[in-house]
């Protein structure tokens, strides 16, 4: 295992802070236009959702951070461990970027089960890229298979909750299912 020194968390925050000016240019609402910041909100189909610090999809942010571990450790296996990291935070910060472009948001609208959906807040934009990095840190101390069951677990999980999950997420915007939108819609 490696270290993440204080370089390595500088650099990390100023992707953060990056990607907060990028959306502020982008005209994101700072936080929920409901004006309220919630913990949790609990409701998919809801105004809420994507607005504040956590919500069904941040099961997925943490699978990011799993997936970007695992992807560092077999792409760059000399790298020091906290660059790993910050090159994860760009990967997971320029996704936060891209899916809140109007083509993007679009995309969500027309090809999935997410019909209002309007984009994030920057709350939760930056609430994201805390929840990736927090399973970049658990991927970085658990052993490989727990990792993986976590993963999994997690994909269920939400599947069961709320039908829908990071695989049903890229499938759906990659290559739209009839089904599959019909039966999400019928949450």
């Amino acid at each position: 295992m490696g270290s993440i020194k204080r370089k390595h968390w500088l650099a990390w925050g100023g992707v953060l802070l990056l990607a907060l000016l990028i959306l502020t240019a982008m005209g994101r609402p700072p936080i929920c236009t409901c004006g309220t910041v919630k913990l949790w909100e609990g409701e998919v189909f809801g105004p809420g959702n994507s607005q504040h610090l956590s919500d069904w999809y941040s099961f997925s942010h943490a699978i990011h951070g799993f997936l970007f571990y695992a992807l560092g450790w077999w792409l760059y296996p000399r790298l020091e461990m906290g660059w790993r990291l910050v090159i994860a935070a760009g990967l997971e910060m320029a996704w936060e970027i891209l899916e809140n472009s109007p083509m993007m948001i679009e995309r969500y609208r027309s090809a999935t089960a997410a019909f209002g959906y309007s984009g994030d807040s920057m709350l939760n934009s930056m609430a994201d890229g805390v929840t990736m990095t927090a399973g970049f840190l658990l991927a970085l101390r658990l052993p490989w298979k727990v990792s993986v069951a976590l993963c999994i677990a997690a994909e269920l999980f939400t599947a069961y909750m709320v039908r829908d999950n990071l695989t049903l997420n890229v499938l759906m915007l990659v290559w739209p299912v009839d089904a599959i939108k019909v039966w999400q819609a019928a949450a």
